[in-house]
């Protein structure tokens, strides 16, 4: 039995440690995070805000990373505008039975969001309906789309202005990189902004 879980163990570490080395000799992809933090730091300097959506365990990193953005991450600093959509469980839970869970973020982004403004949209898939109708919400708005998803991308890839696929198509491995990208992201602009 222990034998079978440090067996685990170490397959969890080598595939997760696989993918960040992957994500590290693809150029392109690097370059594509590079973009992502040069659009969140261009959006708070012409004060907008960044917006986030996920769910499950997206909807967990799209938290955390907007908490990163408006508490602090390593620097003690003024707070910055980021949003999770989701944290209103009033509102979810009213329009997802009013018109259903595929309009929860729409919805919300449509009440908060401005031209200018940045929605991440996090989906391991890239085919959750409800970050695909925040996207194409995004769009009518002049609202700039980033996709986090996995290697095959989903719908999200052919409808967000900038999609980072994750070289995986494991799921866990996927989030694990959301998080090391946003962190990234978050650095990159407390560098810059302060």
């Amino acid at each position: 039995m222990a034998k079978n879980v440090y067996k685990l163990i170490e397959n969890a570490i080598g595939d997760s440690s696989s993918v960040f080395q992957a994500i590290l000799n693809d150029s392109k992809l690097c370059k594509k995070i590079q973009l992502a933090s040069e659009k969140c730091i261009k959006a708070y300097n012409n004060n907008n805000k960044l917006l986030f959506c996920g769910n499950g365990g997206s909807a967990s990193d799209a938290q955390h990373i907007a908490a990163e953005l408006s508490g602090r991450f390593y620097v003690d600093r003024a707070p910055l505008n980021a949003q999770a959509l989701h944290v209103n469980t009033s509102y979810l839970t009213a329009v997802a039975n009013d018109y259903g869970y595929k309009k929860v973020y729409s919805r919300m982004l449509e009440a908060t969001g401005n031209k200018g403004d940045i929605l991440f949209g996090i989906s391991t898939s890239g085919r959750s309906e409800n970050i695909l109708e925040a996207i194409k919400q995004a769009k009518q708005m002049g609202v700039f789309t980033i996709g986090l998803t996995g290697i095959d991308g989903g719908e999200l890839k052919s409808l967000c202005d900038l999609v980072i696929n994750i070289p995986s198509s494991n799921t866990a491995r996927i989030q694990e990189a959301h998080i090391l990208i946003g962190h990234i992201i978050c650095e990159s602009i407390e560098r810059e902004l302060f």
